[in-house]
């Protein structure tokens, strides 16, 4: 499947694609990393032996394996320096360095995502923000750095994205019915579960005929068509170029261009009124200091008795308060600007811009799956999408973002939420 890529030549498109590889430090050889270093070895050996994985340190390592996932790490001294000096980045790093691999990446980081909140003393934890980076003040997601932060994931390439999503181009979690059918759901069931779960969204927001619709956070515009062909007009908000002139397109394909809208524009600066708004996933780019901003701008929008219906990611609140403002991995690769709100920050923030918290769903085991799927069309993908300009480097980057995002889920420590809002009729 070929989709436009407006103005990313090749040229350009291995550039970008090529900046992790080139921007991927090495691993720290000062002294203080060598003492960290030293220190990391032994709270990680001491974790790892409670854990049901094996650590291995390459061939000549005779050690037991079982049926349990084994972790292979082939350049130990690099591996807990990185850890030691970076935490997590360090980890991921290390990864996309070829430093340590995995029989079964998923199964040897759930056991880590399980006890996430133990795996580091308290003692250490209390340290965090002094021995490990901070948030670039650069991503920060005001008004000015959004559109950058935005760009750096999703304009990557539409192709790219074409090759291991399904055909609606749905890059959130699907809905297959119950965690039973999540359970064994397969690659040609994806599409139908993607619009089952937008469907589901759309009901909650009791979107029909005639119904002003705003969505915040195109993607490539299946939700946007879904609520048009209801006899809803849309008006979808974006910041990804990439992704609007793909919609666009779609509209038009579909004849649905009179219903449809598509702006390149911050959800803050959006007017009208709407009887609906709806938003997937997006809430997680839009940062914590702006969730009073974002349900406020909801509010605002909203027409008496109007809904929104949001799908949200979350993580419990005590996680949630516990990292804010730790630079992590997935934002300096993945996410730059990021946050996980929790189900109860959300409701806090919606309820203080004077909207009603009315329903929840949580279906996280489905997302579990889904980023299955989406990992293994990637490896599966992997010659098509190296002859689009990606190399080795971003093939392990991927591929340990959507692992590491699995397990989280499959650990339980992620959810995924529908979550509706309702404002007064007063």
């Amino acid at each position: 499947m070929t989709v436009d890529r407006d103005d990313h030549p090749s040229t350009l498109l291995a550039d970008r694609t090529r900046r992790p590889a080139l921007a991927l430090p090495e691993a720290p050889a000062t002294a203080t990393s060598g003492l960290r270093g030293a220190a990391a070895r032994v709270l990680f050996e001491r974790v790892a032996r409670r854990l049901p994985i094996v650590v291995d340190y390459g061939p000549s390592d005779t050690r037991t394996r079982g049926d349990l996932p084994t972790m292979t790490i082939t350049e130990p001294d690099a591996f807990f320096r990185r850890i030691g000096s970076d935490g997590l980045i360090g980890l991921g790093e290390s990864y996309m360095a070829g430093e340590w691999t995995a029989d079964d990446l998923v199964g040897v980081l759930v056991p880590f995502a399980e006890r996430i909140g133990t795996v580091v003393p308290p003692s250490l934890q209390r340290l965090r923000r002094l021995l490990l980076p901070t948030q670039p003040s650069d991503e920060e997601n005001s008004v000015d750095n959004t559109r950058s932060n935005i760009s750096r994931h999703y304009d990557l390439s539409n192709d790219l994205f074409a090759l291991f999503l399904d055909e609606t181009l749905t890059y959130s979690s699907a809905h297959f019915g119950s965690d039973e059918q999540a359970a064994v759901a397969e690659w040609v069931e994806l599409a139908d579960a993607q619009r089952a779960k937008i469907d589901r969204l759309l009901d909650h927001a009791q979107v029909g005929a005639g119904t002003r619709v705003l969505e915040i956070g195109t993607g490539w515009g299946e939700l946007a068509l879904r609520a048009a062909a209801r006899g809803a007009t849309v008006r979808s908000v974006t910041l990804s170029a990439e992704q609007r002139a793909h919609a666009l397109r779609r509209a038009r394909e579909a004849d649905l261009s009179d219903r449809i809208r598509v702006d390149l524009l911050d959800y803050r600066a959006v007017d009208g009124e709407y009887d609906a708004v709806v938003s997937v996933e997006m809430i997680e780019a839009v940062g914590m200091e702006y969730w009073p901003v974002y349900f406020e701008t909801v509010e605002r929008l909203l027409a008496p008795g109007g809904r929104a219906a949001i799908q949200a990611i979350t993580m419990p609140h005590d996680r949630m308060l516990s990292s804010a403002r730790t630079y992590t991995w997935i934002h300096k690769y993945i996410f730059p600007g990021g946050q996980i709100p929790s189900g109860e920050a959300m409701r806090d923030a919606a309820a203080s811009a004077g909207l009603q918290f009315d329903a929840v769903e949580e279906f996280g085991m489905h997302y579990a799956r889904t980023l299955q799927l989406w990992r293994e069309r990637f490896e599966g993908q992997w010659p098509l999408i190296a002859d689009l300009g990606f190399d080795e480097t971003f093939r392990r980057m991927w591929t340990f973002y959507l692992a590491y995002s699995e397990a989280g889920f499959a650990a339980r420590y992620l959810d995924v939420v529908h979550l509706r809002f309702v404002k007064n009729k007063n």
